[in-house]
Parts: structure tokens; sequence; C-alpha cells
């Protein structure tokens, strides 16, 4: 049973790295993804 679950949960995973890497293949969304990395960084200084 155990077994079942873990490639439920990997299968989840898998699913939602490639929903994400998708997403990040889009121009608009990499602009967003620059910006938020860029006013993280400037408020750790």
């Amino acid at each position: 049973m155990a077994s079942i679950g873990k490639l439920l949960k990997s299968g989840v995973a898998l699913q939602a790295a490639r929903i994400i890497q998708r997403e990040m293949a889009k121009p608009q969304n990499q602009a967003k993804a620059k910006q938020l990395l860029g006013r993280v960084t400037k408020r750790g200084r």
C-alpha cells in the first residue's frame, strides 16, 4: 500500500514540475521572476 502512495506522490510531483517548466518558458513569467528576484536580493542588502 505504501508503494502505491509513493508512486502517486511522485506522479503528482512530476506533473507539477512539468507545469512549472512550461510556465517559466513564457517570457512574461520570466520577467516577473526576474523582478521578484531583484526585489528579494535588494532587501537582503
